[in-house]
């Protein structure tokens, strides 16, 4: 089955439901929706030949397009590739040249960092803006009707995630993936039924996106903000007008809604249920949202390998707050999705008992297919059946997952994953290096913020100025270090392995003596 199939099952219940809006404004219903997206399959199938299980890339802001973009994509039986809008031209060059893709769609701010990326990548055939007369063009193409039937197993989405080896790895999506990700929103994190809104705040490439599947079964409205971002007061404005509005948040955006100047003043009655991922939120903020907005939090653990779908929280158990194991559980990110087994495991994959510290493995439909095009990555993931997520967590004896560390060296901040190599690489490029190594210091708003401490090779001087702009050149602005710190020479284990929990130790001791200080 096609997840496209989704669309056409909403078209057919309620085909005068507001599928999208943009803002307040209600734009196409479900069936309008459903003959967009069949004239886009029939322009990219027809008018740009592309066949059955080609890749066609979304570099797009959040926009309204982005929808019948992606459905017109699996309506013609081609492959999504979803891009972080934050990427340097060059991160966008490797993804399209590793992915092959032969197409992509673009929104009119990213259309130059396309084009850059494109002029290096001849498999690159055509490049569509949405705001051009040509994607107007498209809407007019002789429609594709129905859908392709794909296969339960197909790839749909390919997903590119940073990896510990510097270079982002193309996670296969099938078309059973989401769709078991999407049945078990209903089951584990909260309901839609019609009527209810989805706002995209948060990037449409990522979480967000994904979220656009359930939301389709349960015939609600998809709304792109007309910001096409995270404004705490447009938001609980559209809450006001849509009603029943749900959101996926970073917990760096909930810390950002909780603590607007105005939010006291505010109506939150349309604010149905925020849902945070992408890290975990300390207690005492989890209390503080509750308190602010109400019992409105849901919580999932996932990761672009079993996407939104590992673990979950649903509302109810921030609401029980008269149960003595409350604390734990809102500390908690919840116990195993219905459609995932999940296990902490030895490091010979041996499952631990309940309280034994190891890393956090699943198995079941959601997990992804492997690596494209790496054979070798793909079996570490997935050795033994399971998939391998690389982070350390815990597990009680009512299966209640705690993450002790989302893996040792990964930063998040503001939601979105940096890994430290594919900063170390790029700074290692300067001739004046010797050594470098990154890692996150936690910042009040972002979560962590990206610290280098470098070496420099005897008799060079390389300035904080000349790293920067080194980086800028190389990777998108969000993974780029925010502090510099020298040193003779970086801590080594016996083993000669770089000890980054003393540089840490560093961090925080400078974090203290600034405290006292002031």
């Amino acid at each position: 089955m096609s997840i496209a199939g989704i669309l056409d099952r909403a078209a057919r219940i309620a085909p005068n439901a507001v599928a999208i809006a943009h803002g307040p404004r209600a734009l196409h219903t479900y069936a309008a929706l459903k003959a967009r997206s069949e004239a886009i399959a029939g322009f990219l199938k027809n008018r740009l030949n592309l066949a059955a299980g080609e890749r066609v890339a979304l570099l797009m802001k959040n926009a309204p397009e982005y929808v019948e973009v992606m459905f017109g994509i699996w309506k013609a039986g081609l492959v999504a590739v979803p891009m972080n809008a934050k990427l340097h031209p060059r991160e966008i060059a490797y993804m399209l040249e590793h992915s092959g893709t032969t197409a992509a769609f673009v929104t009119v701010d990213l259309a130059g960092a396309l084009n850059e990326a494109g002029r290096s990548v001849p498999g690159l055939k055509s490049i569509i803006d949405v705001a051009s007369s040509e994607y107007s063009d498209a809407l007019k193409c002789e429609a594709v009707e129905g859908r392709w039937a794909a296969l339960p197993e197909d790839l749909c989405w390919l997903f590119y995630t940073s990896g510990t080896t510097g270079r982002p790895k193309g996670a296969m999506i099938t078309h059973r993936n989401i769709l078991a990700m999407s049945a078990s929103y209903f089951i584990d994190i909260d309901t839609i039924a019609p009527g209810d809104s989805i706002l995209h705040a948060a990037p449409m490439s990522h979480g967000s996106g994904l979220y656009i599947f359930p939301h389709v079964l349960g015939l609600a409205t998809q709304i792109i903000p007309e910001s096409g971002g995270f404004d705490p007061l447009e938001i609980l404005e559209l809450a006001k007008v849509h009603q029943r509005l749900s959101l996926f948040a970073a917990p760096t955006m909930v810390h950002r809604l909780v603590n607007h100047p105005a939010i006291g003043d505010l109506d939150l009655s349309g604010l149905k249920t925020i849902i945070y991922g992408g890290a975990p939120m300390l207690v005492e903020d989890v209390k503080r949202a509750l308190d602010v907005l109400g019992p409105r939090l849901a919580q999932l653990y996932g990761q672009g390998e079993a996407p939104m779908c590992i673990t979950g929280l649903a509302k109810r158990f921030y609401a029980d707050r008269w149960n003595p194991r409350w604390e734990a559980l809102i500390g908690s990110a919840g116990f195993p999705q219905a459609v995932v087994d999940c296990a902490v495991m030895d490091a010979d994959d041996r499952p631990l008992q309940a309280g034994e510290m190891g890393e956090i493995c699943a198995r079941g439909e959601s997990v992804f297919a492997g690596y494209w095009q790496n054979e070798e990555a793909s079996a570490a993931a997935l050795r033994n059946g399971w998939l391998h997520t690389g982070d350390v967590g815990v597990m009680d004896k009512d299966g209640f997952l705690t993450l002790l560390d989302r893996s040792k060296d990964l930063i998040i901040s503001g939601g979105s994953n940096i890994y430290p190599r594919e900063v170390e690489e790029v700074l290692l490029k300067h001739e004046a290096v010797s050594e470098v190594s990154v890692v996150g210091r936690p910042h009040a708003e972002w979560g962590e913020e990206v610290v280098a401490f470098v070496v420099a090779r005897p008799g060079s001087n390389p300035t904080a100025a000349e790293l920067d702009a080194l980086c800028q050149n190389h990777v998108a602005r969000f993974k780029r270090p925010k502090a510099y710190r020298f040193l003779a020479e970086l801590p080594k284990s016996s083993y000669g392995k770089t000890l980054k929990r003393e540089l840490r130790d560093m961090l925080a001791e400078e974090t203290s003596r600034d405290t006292a200080v002031n």
